[in-house]
């Protein structure tokens, strides 16, 4: 099925607007609403949302939900294609042009032949919204693209741009890069809880917990390192450099909802493995340890 976000984001992959507030309607106050910049108006593309992570102005959709958030201590579960850690993800940029205008597609592709920048033709001649990203759609993997798109992009060489058609026109696109599919999987407090009875997986895992203070001052897990989701502009741009995206990462809030957010945030930084706890540690203190408070 093919869902168009009314917030500024590619039509193809989950790439979390700049900055990570945007993502957390229900945190900001009624009289800091999201810059219009982030805005998206209803618009056909080529991507298939079904398995996909996105946005709207008034509520939140995660993978595998039916239904949209709208209170952020609902408890989060989901699962996604990269699970599985097979496959290959792909950075591609493209161009859009309508199917009956041709002439413009072959002076298109003349022009970037000839070694101008398809990034700079998508911001002169796109009509795909990703035009005022230059044509950025980030990484992608399998299923996430209609059918026609996916089969060009994961068979186009690496720099090459190639020529596509779908439904909604003709494409000129290019793979900049490839790695690895990553892991984006959820995990259920009783399988962290025999994970951590290991003193080995404290010291080779990355716990982050994305919960405030003070929630943190009434129940808390030993390993975690404390990122207040409210305090992401802060550690937001360094997170790279403090954690290894080759280690295996969990993170974890109150229900699961900011963890989440966070774990998908994570991997569109490449993060290879990202384990998102389910329920928060309400359910880990309900389910496996009730000596922790809940609130």
């Amino acid at each position: 099925m093919l869902r168009v976000s009314s917030i500024h984001l590619s039509p193809f992959v989950c790439r979390l607007p700049k900055p990570i507030s945007a993502l957390l309607p229900a945190l900001i106050p009624p009289s800091s609403p999201l810059p219009i910049s982030h805005r998206r108006t209803a618009h056909s593309s080529p991507i298939d949302h079904h398995n996909s992570l996105y946005f709207t102005s008034k509520f939140v959709r995660f993978p595998g939900m039916s239904a949209p958030i709208t209170n952020l201590n609902a408890t989060a579960s989901f699962s996604t294609s990269s699970s599985s850690g097979a496959g290959r993800e792909i950075l591609v940029q493209h161009l859009l042009v309508k199917e009956d205008d041709q002439k413009l597609l072959l002076e298109l592709q003349k022009r970037a032949a000839e070694g101008e920048d398809l990034s700079d033709l998508a911001v002169e001649h796109s009509i795909c919204p990703s035009k005022e990203e230059g044509g950025m759609l980030g990484w992608v993997t399998k299923g996430q693209m209609v059918p026609e798109f996916e089969e060009a992009a994961f068979n186009a060489p690496l720099n090459k741009i190639v020529r596509c058609r779908t439904k909604f026109g003709w494409h000129l696109l290019q793979v900049l890069s490839e790695r690895e599919e990553s892991v984006l999987a959820g995990i259920q407090p009783s399988e962290l809880h025999k994970k951590m009875q290991d003193p080995s997986f404290l010291e080779e895992a990355q716990l982050i917990d994305v919960r405030e203070p003070d929630e943190v001052a009434i129940a808390s897990l030993p390993g975690f390192k404390v990122l207040p989701l409210r305090q992401f502009g802060n550690w937001g741009p360094e997170v790279a450099t403090k954690f290894d995206p080759e280690k295996d990462t969990y993170v974890m809030c109150h229900h699961g909802v900011r963890s989440l957010q966070v774990a998908q945030w994570l991997q569109t930084q490449g993060f290879k493995r990202v384990y998102n706890v389910t329920g928060g540690i309400h359910k880990y203190a309900v389910k496996v340890d009730s000596s922790i408070p809940t609130y």
